[in-house]
């Protein structure tokens, strides 16, 4: 007995509804990048296992997918490796490749190669699917698409507040209301850190931060005793938990705080910035906030951190992220090579725009018109008219076979197919199409110029 066929866990089949909608939101996030002058790349689908492996932490390592060289993989193996039966001694001796685990890595791995032939400050974009060898839960998978786009070689602010700009055009134009960006800096966290004079706790003391709205003050306060932050220097800090109001009040909140930090005072100068610049350009639908909390990366970026979440009602959380990183491409000995860079979460996003209704009726570009086959001269007939109407851009079929007309009927039902045509040896004399409106079942007798207009509405 054959056995049931299967797919790795951790990876999904997409039917015809859900790749049209997927593309849906594909095609808009694309069409905002290419209008604000992102430039599109692709990189392979695997790497060498040099480019990726230790960028990502030990964390990371681990949830590469390394693939076996080809051919006899063990001829060139570690033979003492082999016999201690230590594996990670041995990949590198079996495995040059592997899947490429983000989109951020490979692009600074292009950027170096190609340095002689882009136009710095250079603005990309990447649509691509990457791999990691996670434990598959709800939500998080194996094979998943990143919607990625940076720009590298200025330190300019202005590119912080296109971003901002940029998630409002996308979520503007998929009609997602509700959206929030939250954005924080991780100068201003460093400034945290120096105040409480715990500089070489920053992780330990943003980690614990970062957990306020999930474990609430206390647990926070737990958490970094736990790390060795002493109560006093909490104490230093209290203002933090009470910081509310408007994205200008926590403004004025922040500079009391850290007004004996340099390098805080500087974060504080570049989230005003930012701010100044959105108040006289203001958002469509989307709502700015500060968040002083926000940790995201904070081993990778150095200036501006951004998360987007999704509308309160759907309780999704972050549906984007990004940040300023001020070294991408030093990991390949391109030094000094600032940039910024922000990512759309496609599956979170597709769940929210599906659970609020939002996708548009025409998202499924499904056929138009089915024409019923009555047999070999009538199909050939048929045909020629499909052949037209194809030409003028109608999506229309003939029904394959000459099978029971409640059978092609009961096809074109099911697959929401609005219209069908009848053609049979009367309809031929006349050279006429007999179209019928699945749904109201009126019926009409039309020419084939006739049924161009008529389709065509």
């Amino acid at each position: 007995m054959a056995q049931k066929p299967s797919i790795p866990k951790g990876t999904r089949d997409f039917s015809p509804e859900e790749v049209a909608k997927r593309n849906y939101i594909f095609e808009t996030i694309q069409k905002e990048f290419k209008s604000f002058g992102f430039q599109p790349i692709e990189t392979p689908s695997f790497e060498n296992s040099s480019t990726l492996m230790g960028k990502y932490g030990d964390e990371g390592d681990r949830l590469i997918f390394k693939i076996l060289n080809s051919g006899d993989f063990l001829r060139k193996a570690d033979k003492d490796a082999l016999a201690q039966n230590d594996s990670l001694k041995l990949t590198p001796s079996i495995s040059e490749k592997a899947l490429r685990y983000d989109l951020t890595v490979p692009f600074a791995r292009y950027v170096v190669q190609h340095q002689n032939e882009i136009e710095f400050p250079f603005k990309r974009y990447q649509i691509q699917p990457v791999w990691r060898a996670d434990r598959p839960q709800k939500g998080r998978f194996r094979e998943f698409f990143q919607c990625d786009a940076d720009v590298v070689g200025s330190k300019s602010l202005w590119q912080e507040v296109e971003f901002v700009q940029l998630y409002d055009s996308v979520f503007s134009a998929l009609g997602l209301q509700g959206v929030t960006i939250k954005i924080n800096n991780r100068k201003v966290l460093s400034g945290f850190a120096e105040v409480i004079g715990e500089a070489d706790k920053l992780i330990d003391f943003t980690v614990a931060l970062d957990k306020l709205d999930k474990i609430g003050e206390e647990g926070v306060k737990k958490e970094m005793r736990e790390k060795g932050i002493s109560d006093e220097a909490i104490s230093k800090i209290q203002p933090i938990f009470n910081l509310q109001g408007s994205f200008s009040e926590k403004i004025n909140g922040l500079k009391s705080i850290l007004e004996t930090s340099e390098n805080g005072r500087k974060g504080i100068e570049e989230l005003q910035f930012i701010q100044n610049a959105i108040e006289e350009m203001p958002l469509k639908i989307a709502k700015l906030d500060l968040d002083v909390t926000l940790a995201r990366g904070l081993n990778y970026y150095t200036g501006a951190i951004y998360e987007v979440t999704a509308p309160e009602a759907v309780k999704m959380g972050s549906i984007g992220g990004g940040g300023r990183y001020d070294d991408l491409t030093g990991i390949f000995g391109l030094k000094d090579m600032s940039g910024i860079g922000i990512s759309f979460g496609l599956d979170r996003i597709y769940l929210v725009l599906e659970e609020l209704g939002l996708f548009p009726e025409t998202v499924m570009h499904n056929t138009k018109v089915l024409f019923i086959n009555f047999g070999e001269k009538e199909a050939m007939y048929a045909m020629k008219a499909v052949e037209k109407l194809r030409n003028e851009n109608i999506v229309a079929e003939l029904y394959p076979d000459s099978a029971k007309m409640g059978k092609q009927m009961k096809y074109a039902d099911k697959r929401d197919i609005p219209y069908v045509v009848l053609a049979g040896e009367e309809e031929m004399g006349q050279q006429k199409f007999t179209l019928k409106h699945m749904k109201s079942g009126e019926q009409s007798s039309l020419n084939l110029t006739e049924l161009k207009q008529k389709l065509s509405g």
